[in-house]
């Protein structure tokens, strides 16, 4: 099954490896962004989703089968971003009806904030216990990822497609510019870490050096998506989505650091932020790019570091059960380590690291 497909967030992590998978699947492909980047087999759409009027405009003649959203803006606090993110997908699906073809299916990508609450309370009162699964309810705070859910599940309910709601954990994938970037911030302190000699130190807690955890590719996250799109069972149900395996930080640190011919620095319990670590590294990484050839001086569009404390600053055990897609046939697997190499691999062939 294949049709026309308009990827929402075309530039980032997730949207590039959709768009991608879906040209390679048959289908046509529309990539949506404010800034739509040269993308093989995407057809650029320019929108501002936070202008309702224009994007009106720019989906006038834009019939898409199915609908992939995984875009999102960061603001300053959690009230900005329930009212600027949900007016984003109000704003995208009330066009694509204004277009006069509503699409079949339209798939959204949160996360486990659904599980751990918004930034501002993250990780913090009483949270659900783990393995998180889809069944577990919503927290009793304000959530933008909830904000979204409520317009894609009002405007199905008006328009009469379905959904699916796919909650990843941290995404490893490349993209230049994005605000959730652990993979590539993770390979640009080992450089510099390199580049130093300063120890390649695990930044987090000590929950999560020790504690079992799991994440999400890109690619498979993309999967995810088509298969939901494409399997009816699926239809307007949510599902977490991870790549199937489960590690400690403290065996994943050394994973990673003899990838960059490091060794890992023994970890003594205490936090380290990246963000402070790395706070005043912008003008030596200017001077490794320069040096090495490498095609994004900007320290700030390759690293996230704030994003990274977050996840691995964490004080509980987070893994995410799976079961409500395997038992609807999903069986992908894709082993962590090998997506963070794999990652690395591809950063070192575009010149994003040396």
């Amino acid at each position: 099954m294949s049709g026309t497909a308009l990827v929402v967030g075309a530039s980032g992590i997730v949207g590039s490896a959709t768009a991608a998978l879906l040209v390679e699947q048959g289908w046509t492909v529309k990539g949506l962004a404010r800034r739509p980047p040269a993308q093989d087999g995407v057809l650029p759409v320019a929108a501002d989703l936070q202008d309702a009027q224009a994007t009106a405009a720019a989906l006038a003649d834009v019939h898409a089968d199915a609908v992939f959203i995984t875009t999102w803006l960061r603001q300053d606090s959690e009230a900005e971003n329930i009212r600027v993110n949900a007016a984003m997908v109000r704003n995208l699906l009330d066009g694509l009806r204004s277009s006069g073809k509503t699409p079949r299916h339209v798939a959204l990508v949160t996360g486990l904030k659904h599980y751990l609450g918004p930034f501002e309370a993250y990780g913090k009162g009483v949270l659900p216990q783990t393995p998180f699964r889809e069944e577990q309810g919503r927290l009793d705070v304000e959530n933008f990822y909830y904000a979204q859910e409520d317009e894609v599940f009002a405007a199905a309910a008006r328009d009469g497609f379905t959904w699916s709601v796919h909650r990843p954990h941290t995404v490893i994938g490349k993209a230049v510019g994005n605000t959730m970037n652990m993979g590539t911030t993770l390979a640009v302190y080992a450089t510099l870490c390199r580049e130093k000699g300063r120890p390649f130190r695990f930044p987090g807690s000590a929950a999560q050096w020790n504690g079992l955890t799991d994440m999400t590719d890109a690619g498979m996250l993309a999967r995810h998506l088509l298969w939901a799109t494409q399997t009816p069972a699926a239809a307007n149900q949510v599902f977490n989505i991870v790549n199937g395996d489960v590690f400690r930080w403290s065996w994943m640190w050394g994973r990673i650091a003899a990838w960059f011919g490091l060794d890992p620095a023994p970890f003594d319990g205490s936090i380290q932020p990246l963000e402070q670590q790395m706070a005043n590294d912008a003008p030596l990484w200017r001077t490794i790019a320069e040096r090495e050839g490498l095609v994004e001086e900007d320290l700030g569009r390759l690293a996230s570091p704030w994003h990274t404390d977050a996840d691995l600053g964490r004080p509980i055990e987070v893994i995410t059960d799976m079961s409500r897609s395997r038992r609807l046939g999903f069986a992908e697997y894709q082993p962590s380590d090998d997506a963070f190499i794999a990652l690395f691999e591809r950063l070192r062939a575009d010149r994003l690291i040396p």
